[in-house]
């Protein structure tokens, strides 16, 4: 979710012309609003300029393009754990803490359980609505059944062991192609979990993959990004020069047309499995035949499953499940490579372990304890969705004391709230040890610690993504050894980020794998 794309800062520095000629209208108003409503009580939070509101306190900040920071940078410099924000003509609460984070979720969750679309989104989708962006209704909690069910629980998650394993296993054997050479660790472990999720949805590798992943990417950088369009909704002028609008339409418009294919894919798939009556898993029902079969024989009348809806459910379950779980992946790759004890132990608790096994299966994890803490450690420091999708207040609610408006969006902070120093000690740094002992999970419970967020709209998918995690840095780990590229050393390792659906390392990690375990090459 992009606030603000950086091309507008330039047209919102300009709006500071006109200051002057406002301020007077600025300070009127807002003592009108006091005055017509004494009791309310609003979040504090930096003053405000007319027109664009707070907008200039964030682009005056360390980094505005990293907008997770930015908001922190905010929120400590007012000692503000709930922040009062006006975005343009938007207004916006921003949770920052654990304490505010616990009572969003126990206390209104259902309040905050519809979340926001941007200007580019709300034109485009028109009735493709999936699970992601479903208001909180109904179709909502059937179509996160259906998903949980037949994809997403832990009973299904383990049904697709062998998908995992499988890909693990050429995941190994590509790295070993590229041995003692820099090799794009980013792009492999992305392909990894592309094809082990796709063939979860869909139960086979998608011939179109790569360029599946390229526009899906593309799309969900461009329907994240709140532009000038969204900070003003009332403008028509912005609203008819948007090009964002554009754009989304024709990402859009591709991505279900490669939909189209999966279908037609699965389908000849399974005609050809039927005539020749193998088994195994030509014949196991996928996520997409379910929900082909459910659409086709469909009697619910109050929500009806559309074709539409059944291809925005197919990129809903791959968008989420792919570049928040490859991300995770690198960033871990990058903690352990920036900490050599770290990684050296992590390799040694599962060399002992795997003992020189050709080929890493989950039977292998069980007991890998420091594992688990590097995984927790990397979530904690890099959640998948460091600033959750906005949500609008359904209707009017407090929040440690301060008043919410009906129509206000909450902007949970999870990267915040995950470094909150109140719980973490030296909460800036990589300790996986620090979990060691602790009952502290990520299953939305404990609310210093959320990197799938918490209550109704937290991500479903977490078991999933944690399987795939897990076994890819299983096996990175157990095979190889990993050098820096010539000349880096551990303090120069490249942690900058780039902000989009999920804060990603902002250049691709590249690194040297020395093979260490021989293995059957697939």
């Amino acid at each position: 979710m992009e606030l603000f794309p950086w091309p507008w800062c330039f047209f919102m520095l300009l709006l500071l012309v006109i200051l002057p000629a406002l301020a007077l209208l600025e300070l009127q108003s807002h003592l009108t609003r006091r005055t017509s409503a004494p009791g309310t009580r609003l979040p504090p939070g930096p003053w405000r300029f007319p027109i664009i509101g707070s907008l200039l306190h964030l682009l005056t900040t360390d980094d505005p393009r990293l907008v997770h920071r930015a908001l922190a940078a905010l929120a400590r410099r007012y000692d503000a754990p709930v922040m009062y924000l006006r975005l343009g003509e938007l207004h916006a609460v921003v949770v920052s803490s654990a304490d505010a984070a616990r009572e969003v979720v126990r206390e209104h969750d259902a309040n905050f359980a519809t979340r926001a679309m941007t200007a580019a989104v709300r034109a485009t989708v028109g009735d493709k609505v999936g699970i992601v962006l479903s208001p909180h209704s109904v179709m909502w909690r059937r179509l996160r059944r259906i998903c949980t069910a037949e994809l997403l629980s832990a009973r299904r998650v383990r049904s697709f062991r062998s998908v995992r394993e499988d890909e693990a296993a050429r995941l190994a054997s590509a790295i070993a192609t590229g041995e003692r050479q820099l090799i794009n660790v980013s792009e492999l472990v992305s392909r990894f979990v592309s094809d082990t999720v796709l063939r979860a949805i869909m139960g086979e590798r998608f011939r179109w993959r790569d360029e599946f992943m390229a526009t899906l990417a593309k799309a969900m950088t461009r329907g994240a990004e709140f532009g000038a369009a969204d900070l003003f909704p009332s403008s028509r002028l912005l609203r008819a020069v948007n090009g964002a609008v554009r754009e989304s339409r024709a990402l859009n418009a591709r991505l279900f047309e490669l939909v189209d294919r999966a279908i037609d894919q699965r389908r000849g798939r399974k005609a050809g499995a039927d005539a020749e009556d193998v088994g195994a898993d030509d014949a196991r029902d996928c996520l997409l035949d379910v929900l082909l079969r459910l659409q086709e024989h469909d009697d619910d009348l109050d929500c009806p499953l559309t074709m539409a809806t059944v291809k925005a459910v197919i990129l809903d379950m791959f968008g989420t499940g792919t570049s928040t779980t490859s991300t995770t992946i690198q960033w871990a790759m990058l903690e352990l490579m920036k900490n050599p004890k770290m990684m050296r132990k992590a390799q040694l608790e599962i060399r002992h372990a795997l003992r020189c096994k050709s080929r890493v299966t989950e039977d292998d994890l069980i007991n890998l304890k420091y594992l688990k803490l590097v995984i927790k450690e990397t979530l904690r420091l890099h959640p998948p969705t460091s600033v959750l999708f906005p949500k609008a207040s359904q209707e009017c609610c407090k929040i440690l004391g301060y008043d919410v408006a009906e129509g206000m969006l909450m902007i949970m902070n999870v990267w915040a709230i995950n470094r909150d120093p109140k719980y973490w000690v030296d909460a800036e740094v990589f300790k996986p040890e620090r979990f060691e002992g602790t009952s502290v999970d990520f299953r939305g419970i404990d609310f210093q610690f959320l990197p799938f967020g918490g209550g109704r709209r937290m991500c479903p998918g977490m078991t999933l993504a944690h399987a795939n995690i897990e076994l890819a840095l299983a096996t990175l780990l157990h095979h190889f050894d990993w050098q820096l590229p010539h000349g880096v050393t551990p303090n120069e390792v490249d942690m900058a980020e780039k902000f989009g659906v999920d804060v990603h390392p902002k250049r691709d990690v590249y690194l040297c794998p020395v093979l260490v375990v021989v293995y059957m090459i697939q």
